[in-house]
C-alpha cells in the first residue's frame, strides 16, 4: 500500500469474536486482505475458523505461506496468493515460473482453493522503500511466465494472473472521466491490458480515499470520502457521484478506454481506512474507520456498479483483517486492521449481536446501518482440525517444496 492517492476508497470486513455475526455480501462475497507483517498474529489455523465464521468467500495473501495454504484447505474460501516482488527478476527464466507454481500453487489443489496468483504489488509506483525493486519489465515477464507456467500444467482456467497498482499511475483523476495514466507508464499498461484482455483476468487497483483526505485535508471532503456527503457532478458527464470510492475506480475506467480497454473488467484489490494514525495523520480515528468500512459494505450489498460502468458488480478487498506491528512508515500504516491480534473487533461495525458475552447468533444476519449525511468531494492524486485430506496435502507439498529447494537453492 502506498500514498500515492488519486482519488482512493477500499473496503473492510468484520465480526465474530463470540459476540458478533458478519452478514455476507452480496455478488461473489466479501473479500478480504490477509497480510501477517507482525510478530503477533494468530496461527493461520485459527485465522482460517476467523474468516469462515465472518463469511469471506476470498482472501487476498501477500505471499504463499505453505502453513496458512494448509490452513485454508477444505474450507472453500477462494485464495490469491502473492508472488512478492522481490521475486520478479527470478521469473524471468520460465523455468523458475514453472518450479514456482509447482511449489506453490498445483500442489495445493485443488484441497486448497487458490484462484489467482497476484505478481507482484504495486510494482510501478514503488519507491525503493514501500517494496523490494522491480522493473517493468520485470512485472511483464513475471505475469507472462507464469501465465505461461499455468498453461503449461492445465491450470489457466482455473487460476488466473494479475497484478495491483496503486493509483500513482494516473497523471489525471478529476473529474472521473479526465483520468488518464501517466505517459511514461503507458508501454507497459498497455502490455498488461492486452494480457488481461486476453487472459480475461481483472486489471487490479488499490484505491484509498483516506490518502486522498490525508493528504490535502483542507481541500478534500471529509464526508465524501467516507460515504457521507452529497456528492458532485462529473461537468463533462454529467454523471453523479456519491463517493470518492467510486469517483476513483471510474478515473482508472477512463484511462483504461483511452487507451482502447473498456471490456477489461477492473476489481479493487485493496481499500481500508485506518483506525490510529501519527498526530500529523488527519482522520485516522476509529470512529472514520467504522464510518468507512461499514458505509463501503453498505454499498457493495446495493449491487451494481459505478455511474461509468452501472452493469459491473463491485469486487472489492477490504484492507485488512489484522492490525500489523511491524509494517514501516507512520502508524496509519499498522492499524488498517478490522481485527485485532486476539481477533476481537477493533470498533464495533454495527452488526447483529447478542452482546459482549453472547453467542453467535443463528439464522440470517441482521445489518443495522445509520443514514449518511451532506459533504462533498475534490481531486487528489493514493481452532482448526487437521483432516486426513490436509495431511495429506501437507505431505505432497513438503515433498515438491524439498524437490525444489534441491534444484532451486538460493531461490527464496
Amino acid at each position: 500500500m502506498a500514498s500515492n492517492s488519486p482519488l482512493l476508497l477500499l473496503p473492510l470486513p468484520f465480526l465474530l469474536s463470540a459476540a458478533l455475526y458478519f452478514p455476507a455480501a452480496s455478488g461473489r462475497g466479501f473479500c478480504i486482505n490477509y497480510g501477517r507483517i507482525a510478530d503477533n498474529l494468530p496461527p493461520p489455523e485459527q485465522v482460517a475458523g476467523l474468516v469462515k465464521s465472518i463469511h469471506a468467500a476470498r482472501i487476498r495473501l501477500y505471499d504463499a505461506d505453505p502453513r496458512v495454504l494448509r490452513a485454508f484447505a477444505g474450507t472453500g474460501v477462494e485464495v490469491t496468493v502473492g508472488l512478492g516482488n522481490e521475486h520478479l527478476a527470478s521469473m524471468r527464466d520460465p523455468s523458475a515460473a514453472l518450479a514456482w507454481v509447482r511449489s506453490n500453487v498445483s500442489c495445493y489443489l485443488p484441497a486448497t482453493k487458490i484462484t489467482s496468483i497476484n505478481v507482484g504489488n504495486e510494482v510501478l509506483t514503488a519507491n525503493g522503500t514501500a517494496a523490494p525493486a522491480a522493473s517493468p519489465d520485470d512485472l511483464l515477464a513475471a505475469v507472462e511466465n507464469i501465465h505461461t507456467a499455468l498453461t503449461t500444467l492445465g491450470l489457466d482456467r482455473r487460476v488466473s494472473v494479475t497484478t495491483a497498482h496503486n493509483l500513482g499511475i494516473l497523471d489525471a483523476s478529476y473529474p472521473p472521466s479526465s483520468g488518464k495514466f501517466r505517459d511514461d507508464l503507458e508501454p507497459v499498461l498497455r502490455r498488461l491490458l492486452d494480457f488481461h484482455c486476453t487472459s480475461g483476468s481483472p486489471f487490479m487497483i488499490n484505491a484509498y480515499p483516506y490518502f486522498a483526505y490525508r493528504d490535502n485535508p483542507g481541500h478534500v471532503s471529509l464526508k465524501f470520502a467516507l460515504f457521507e456527503g452529497d456528492g458532485i457532478v462529473d461537468p463533462i458527464t454529467d454523471l453523479k457521484y456519491e463517493n470518492m470510492f467510486e469517483a476513483q475506480i471510474d478515473a482508472a475506467h477512463a484511462a483504461m478506454e483511452k487507451l482502447g480497454y473498456r471490456n477489461v473488467c477492473l476489481q479493487v484489490s485493496e481499500t481500508g481506512w485506518p483506525s490510529r494514525g501519527d498526530g500529523g495523520e488527519a482522520g485516522a480515528t476509529p470512529e472514520n474507520a467504522k464510518a468507512y468500512n461499514k458505509n463501503l459494505l453498505r454499498r457493495i450489498n446495493q449491487n451494481g456498479g459505478t455511474p461509468m460502468r452501472p452493469d459491473m458488480d463491485l469486487n472489492v478487498y477490504f484492507f485488512a483483517l489484522f492490525n500489523e506491528n511491524q509494517k514501516p512508515g507512520p502508524a496509519s500504516e499498522k492499524n488498517f486492521g478490522l481485527f485485532n491480534p486476539d481477533m476481537t473487533p477493533v470498533y464495533d461495525l454495527g452488526f447483529n449481536s447478542k452482546g459482549s458475552g453472547g453467542t453467535t447468533p443463528s439464522g440470517s444476519p441482521v445489518v443495522v446501518m445509520s443514514p449518511p449525511d451532506g459533504g462533498y468531494m475534490v481531486d487528489g492524486a493514493e481452532g482448526h482440525r487437521l483432516t486426513r485430506e490436509g495431511a495429506l496435502l501437507s505431505v505432497s507439498c513438503l515433498v515438491v517444496s524439498l524437490i525444489f529447494l534441491r534444484y532451486n537453492s538460493g531461490f527464496f
